[in-house]
């Protein structure tokens, strides 16, 4: 039987214009792409990456925008939108905010998926994500990345508000509001325009609330007015085209001014509260939420239940933000078993199982799955207890009876792989982990998972690739050079193998510039530290 491999990424971050990233975990340099640099120029997209260092003494006459046709597109075409988006991402990434829970991340996208389908807009390819902050606030980068922040999730009240945030976030990308920002300032310096978009990515990473608006102050100089009228144009040109895209998706078109009216209403009955993040980046009027009610009226009413997946995503988000597992349960048990529902019930378990009460989240597991085989989730955390519980035998049935649901799920398959190797069968996870990602695109995080698996599984020159596309995918093009060059110095190494390693370090090199293969160390060392590697 021929051998199967895994298919690598082709988007890397290989330029050689570099910017100081300040940030509460101390300065690091990023690299941009040549391309992007050329399109926004240096001083703009330096400091747009940057996130507000300094600004330098060259005004609107010494820089100018490119002129290339339509008035989007004369500052950042489509493709400059998404190069830009993947770099911003794989800098937020680098943060280590991002929600790395596939439970969570499946229902964002699910959620996203539902919307971006009734938009027409094939110009983007949407990705979802979750921050791990407890401001509530949701934000677009370009390019179509849309990021929902923890705290988001647990002050919605229904599935259908959550599914309003995420409709108007998605209107921002695809009415291309952040290449028309910059042409609507295209008069004023393009430092001034990289400073009001550096504020923005501050708040996309979770930067401070007072920095940001210091910023966007600076940077709008004599033209605040100006601008805010633009960026209330940008909010309701948002609201029109995501209450639609709401009701089409199935969605109560309500829940987009619903949620914005708790969100003005928390505000409005306790002035000494600070605004809630959403407020200072969407804000929000009672005109705004008269015209949202109104636009959805224009919209059959929808009478939609909450489904089991937005529950529990939000039990999850409930669990995670206690500081102690004692914290987590004591909320659960506030109510009595009875009298929850079971996506509450799910909570608990979950909380009894970070708490380490794995027989209590066992009974609770076997009644949820018994009661709904349909919710992977059920499956999963009944895995997960045997597994503790050094059940494996069951354990192992329980999965494999879900992936015959439920085959290549990602969620599903991650969480068996990694109680594979939980119960040393190394080779069995890197086999199923090697299917699901040669046919779902992965995160960087689940290549270092698989990564990981090769390696217990003695595949030494295949971890090794793994954790070369692993450093291709955050931007790091030597690194991922580097682990190909320490597999091709394996003695055990195939001949294919050879051929395929080398092949990949050609084409890497053809992305990076001069002065990197210079720098490029051809003979150091690298160990394989798939736990560690970052």
């Amino acid at each position: 039987m021929p051998r199967k491999y895994f298919r690598p990424s082709r988007h890397y971050n290989s330029g050689n214009t570099r910017a100081c990233h300040k940030s509460d975990t101390g300065t690091r340099i990023v690299e941009l792409h040549p391309m992007i640099a050329d399109t926004l120029k240096r001083a703009f997209t330096a400091l747009l990456l940057a996130s507000l260092v300094f600004v330098s003494g060259a005004g609107a006459d010494d820089i100018k925008l490119p002129d290339m046709g339509s008035p989007a597109d004369a500052v950042l075409s489509t493709n400059d939108e998404s190069q830009l988006g993947r770099m911003i991402m794989r800098d937020i990434r680098r943060s280590g905010r991002v929600v790395e829970d596939p439970l969570v991340t499946e229902y964002i996208n699910e959620i996203g998926s539902r919307i971006v389908a009734q938009t027409s807009d094939g110009d983007y390819r949407f990705t979802f994500f979750v921050i791990d902050d407890p401001r509530i606030n949701a934000f677009a980068l370009p390019g179509g990345y849309i990021g929902v922040h923890t705290g988001l999730i647990e002050a919605t009240r229904s599935e259908d508000e959550l599914a309003g945030v995420i409709a108007h976030e998605v209107a921002h990308v695809t009415q291309r509001h952040i290449a028309r920002a910059i042409h609507a300032n295209s008069r004023q310096s393009i430092i001034s325009t990289a400073m009001m978009l550096g504020a923005i990515i501050v708040a996309a990473a979770g930067g401070s609330s007072d920095a940001v608006q210091g910023a966007m102050a600076v940077a709008q100089g004599t033209a605040v007015q100006q601008q805010i009228n633009f960026t209330r144009t940008n909010e309701y040109e948002a609201d029109r085209i995501g209450i639609a895209a709401l009701a089409d998706a199935g969605f109560d078109p309500y829940g987009m001014a619903s949620f914005f009216e708790v969100m003005s209403r928390q505000t409005t009955t306790s002035p000494e509260m600070r605004a809630p993040e959403f407020l200072r980046t969407h804000p929000v009027t009672t005109a705004r939420i008269a015209e949202s009610r109104n636009r959805a009226r224009d919209y059959p009413a929808v009478r939609s239940n909450d489904s089991t997946s937005y529950g529990i995503a939000r039990a999850r988000m409930i669990v995670a933000r206690f500081d102690t597992p004692k914290e987590a349960v004591a909320y659960y048990e506030k109510r009595p078993y009875d009298s929850q529902t079971n996506v509450e019930r799910y909570g608990r378990a979950v909380a009894y199982q970070r708490a380490g009460q794995y027989w209590e989240a066992l009974d609770i597991f076997r009644e949820l799955l018994k009661d709904d085989k349909s919710v992977i989730a059920y499956h999963i955390g009944l895995g997960q207890t045997l597994v503790a519980l050094d059940q494996p035998r069951e354990a192992l049935e329980i999965y494999e009876r879900a992936l015959g649901l439920f085959p290549r799920n990602v969620p599903l398959v991650l969480d068996y792989g990694e109680r594979l190797l939980q119960l040393g069968q190394a080779t069995k996870a890197h086999t199923m982990l090697l299917d699901l990602m040669n046919n779902v695109p992965p995160t960087p995080e689940q290549v270092r998972l698989i990564a990981r698996a090769a390696n217990e599984a003695g595949e030494n020159a295949e971890a090794y690739y793994y954790l070369s596309e692993y450093r291709l995918m955050i931007g790091d093009l030597t690194g991922g050079i580097g682990y190909l060059q320490q597999a091709l110095r394996l003695p055990e190494l195939q001949e294919i193998q050879r051929i395929r390693f080398e092949a990949r370090i050609d084409f890497i090199r053809e992305f990076m510039t001069e002065e990197q293969l210079k720098m490029m160390q051809r003979d150091r060392p690298v160990g394989i530290s798939v736990r560690s590697d970052n």
